[in-house]
């Protein structure tokens, strides 16, 4: 007869404590793993006290004890599980084969079917998803000095953290099957929970891990069910889910997990209200232990990881590739094209075109996640392209990752930060961007983030707050907007930023614009344009011109700001005056700006601007100013005697006769080619001429080019005069951009302001006085 109870040998007595030790645990918590009461049978079992057979038996599991060397008088006849696992082994692989099939319509609903945010109908996981990759190091656990970080450009922002630097990825799959107890992380929108829904659906296809069970356990609805009876069992909660599968023996179950032939998926970790929160990761601990001989794989917001997981291995899901990226889109516009497949493959092959296209670079940033790309897909899928203004597109994404995409599948969190409305939210994000944008700061260490968080705390009350008080609610706010939002996140041990480069770029735009009255949005524009010559500042520009009930103000103070720039120095403003005089005898006045800008371009940077005039459709004699520039290229390089070079001349030189319309300078130009002897025919006569008359005759045809067309002056800048030219012509074309942008200006101040583009102060004051 099998014995009820047992007790453990006095010898058994020092291992079990040994064993208990190296835990770190009280005997509370013992009692606990073994989903126990109280701890009376605990204090029995370590005094040698009979306890009952399966209590025996878990505490020994839990400790890693083998139970028959430590107990009393073991039984030979006490049934070993793991021993008849072992006998019946085909029996195992049969009852895998049942419960999957018992359970594949359960999986298949539960796992199967993907409800895409703002999509009116549900679509097939196999139809959008792609596999994921991981990184195995993971960038918020790494210290990084501050000033490494701060010396990394816009450029390399968003790569810095995200794996993209330095950083090996490997599928999902790979770490699955290397690491028995994984815990992915991962940003919100990352794909954490369909890339468990993946798993669930090929394991019960026998893809993947094909000797094991998938079970999938969204554990908020755990902690919910669990927490009305205070009794947070997985075994339970799983036993009576399967009996909507009619497996109603719940020896089924613990039959599979002796023999390790379960796969375990939880998903959610962070989902968990903080009061369920403690017992929930206690049960997986307990259960894990338990029963280790299977796989257990669970998700958790990369924020959240500080909940940790004994004995788990954490990983985090990478950003998309350039090719997933691709598939991703070809299958999400298969998938949603209501004519046919070869019309959603035409979609997204516009997608990926127009993505790609230099203006779209901001759009790449964010586009990393399923979240996002998805978004992009959606916005393009009802417009055939990207919409003109990005920031009604980062509005969206902020919107979603501020509670959109948690209402939308039903998650409540805790409200870590009380009082904290979505405008208040709102307003501290765009505060702390400004700052740190302002402070040229893409990453910021804890405390300086937890100052400004501090700061605005305090402006919302009257009352003074303790500093102990302010800084508990200030470590509580950052953790809330990181763990709940996304929006700032920890890129290296204590040190922060926002999660995208664009989401600081539109707060700091937002800061600007939701200035509280026209005095205050006038002073925060003036301090706006000083940074107009900062390539850094361009976006916020944009955005800022595009979020403006009227960007009249905005524009107006750009031009006299870019103005102001070569107003004082009295050689660039005869640059200047002959730029525009010069434009003024080939353009009409609709068009004189664009000169302006073409013999900008000419002057300062010889053999460009023909490219320029080429591209465009613009007046002859532009396109003959470029033609000269050419000959003169041609003609005076190295003055080289190359036979291949002189032909070059040659052509350059009778392309130009064919467009030089005035007849003093054609005759002049005939004049020049009769002289300039013809390679082909007697290359030694051609040597000798050009040893004795070649440089004469060059400094005859560049006389002739700047007699009758102006053009080709020795401009001598110097370095200083050439870096502001550059910054003057970029910061007009980021006017120019602005103007284009489709923020809202009145129709005779944008002329205005086109019509007075690079001209200089002489004529702008003349302007002025009529």
């Amino acid at each position: 007869m099998v014995k009820r109870s047992l007790q453990v040998s006095l010898s058994g007595i020092q291992q079990a404590k040994k064993a208990f030790a190296l835990k770190g645990w009280t005997q509370e918590n013992l009692a606990g793993e073994v989903n126990l009461k109280t701890r009376q049978p605990v204090w029995r079992f370590f005094t040698g006290q009979p306890v009952d057979r399966q209590v025996f038996l878990e505490i020994c599991s839990v400790l890693e004890l083998d139970w028959r060397l430590i107990a009393v008088d073991p039984p030979a006849d006490f049934p070993d599980i793991a021993g008849i696992v072992r006998a019946d082994a085909p029996d195992i692989d049969a009852l895998v084969k049942h419960v999957r099939s018992q359970r594949q319509e359960k999986i298949q609903d539960q796992c199967g079917i993907l409800q895409l945010l703002d999509i009116s109908r549900p679509v097939g996981i196999d139809d959008i998803y792609i596999d994921v990759n991981v990184l195995q190091e993971i960038a918020s656990q790494q210290s990084v000095a501050i000033e490494d970080l701060q010396a990394l450009g816009p450029d390399d922002f968003d790569r810095f953290g995200l794996g993209a630097i330095e950083q090996k990825q490997i599928p999902g799959t790979q770490a699955v099957e290397t690491y028995t107890k994984l815990r992915v992380l991962g940003k919100p929108g990352s794909g954490k929970t369909t890339f468990l829904q993946a798993l669930a659906i090929q394991c019960n296809r026998g893809k993947f891990a094909a000797n094991q069970v998938p079970i999938f356990i969204t554990l908020r609805h755990f902690a919910e069910e669990s927490g009305d009876s205070r009794e947070f069992s997985l075994l339970s909660y799983i036993q009576q889910e399967w009996l909507a599968s009619d497996i109603a023996d719940p020896s089924v179950l613990e039959t599979l997990l002796h023999a390790g032939r379960v796969l375990l998926l939880l998903d959610g970790m962070d989902e968990v209200m903080q009061r369920e929160s403690a017992a929930v990761l206690k049960e997986i601990r307990r259960f894990t232990d338990k029963y280790h001989k299977n796989r257990f794989v669970a998700t958790c917001r990369t924020a959240s990881q500080k909940l940790t997981l004994r004995g788990f291995t954490n990983v985090e899901i990478a950003p998309f590739t350039q090719d997933q990226i691709t598939t991703f889109a070809e299958k999400w516009f298969v998938a949603f094209t209501k004519t046919t497949s070869q019309a959603g493959q035409d979609q997204s092959t516009q997608f990926m075109q127009k993505l790609d296209l230099p203006e779209n670079w901001q759009f790449r940033q964010l586009i990393v996640t399923p979240l996002f790309l998805h978004l992009a897909c959606w916005v393009f899928y009802g417009q055939d392209k990207f919409p003109a203004k990005r920031s009604e597109f980062y509005k969206q994404g902020l919107d979603l990752l501020l509670g959109k995409w948690d209402e939308a599948r039903g998650i409540e969190r805790d409200a870590m930060y009380q009082g904290f409305l979505l405008p208040q939210k709102l307003k501290l994000l765009s505060q702390i961007a400004a700052a740190t944008f302002e402070q040229g700061q893409y990453f910021f260490e804890q405390r300086l983030i937890e100052q400004y968080i501090g700061d605005y705390i305090q402006s919302l009350t009257k009352l003074p707050i303790e500093p102990e008080e302010l800084q508990l609610e200030s470590e509580a706010a950052l953790k809330a907007i990181e763990a709940q939002h996304g929006l700032l996140i920890e890129r290296a041990r204590g040190v922060f930023s926002f999660s995208y480069l664009v989401f600081q770029e539109y707060f700091t735009a937002r800061k600007i614009v939701a200035s509280h009255n026209l005095q205050a949005l006038e002073q925060a524009l003036g301090g706006l344009v000083s940074h107009i010559t900062d390539p850094h500042w361009r976006e916020i520009f944009l955005l800022t011109a595009a979020m403006l009930q009227s960007a009249d103000s905005l524009v107006q103070l750009m031009k006299q700001q870019i103005d102001a720039l070569v107003a004082q120095d009295p050689y660039l403003q005869e640059f200047l005056t002959w730029a525009s005089q010069k434009s003024q005898t080939v353009l009409s006045p609709p068009l004189v700006a664009t000169g302006r800008a073409f013999y900008m371009a000419l002057a300062q940077t010889p053999h460009v601007a023909s490219h320029f005039a080429l591209a465009a459709t613009l007046d002859q004699g532009m396109l003959l100013d470029a033609a000269l520039d050419h000959l003169l290229l041609e003609c005076a390089i190295d003055q080289s005697q190359d036979f291949a070079h002189a032909h070059a001349c040659s052509e350059a030189l009778s392309q130009t006769l064919v467009i030089a319309l005035d007849a003093g300078f054609h005759k002049s130009l005939q004049q020049l080619s009769d002289q300039f002897p013809n390679p082909k025919r007697n290359q030694k006569k051609f040597q000798a001429w050009w040893q004795a008359h070649y440089t004469q005759w060059i400094a005859q045809l560049r006389t002739t080019i700047v007699q009758y067309r102006n053009v080709n002056h020795s401009w001598q800048f110097t370095p200083e005069q050439k870096q502001m030219l550059q910054r003057y012509y970029d910061a007009n074309q980021l006017l120019l951009d602005c103007l284009h942008s489709n923020c809202e200006i009145t129709a005779t101040i944008r002329q205005e302001i086109e019509t007075t583009l690079l001209l200089p102060q002489k004529e702008l004051e003349d302007r002025e006085w009529r």
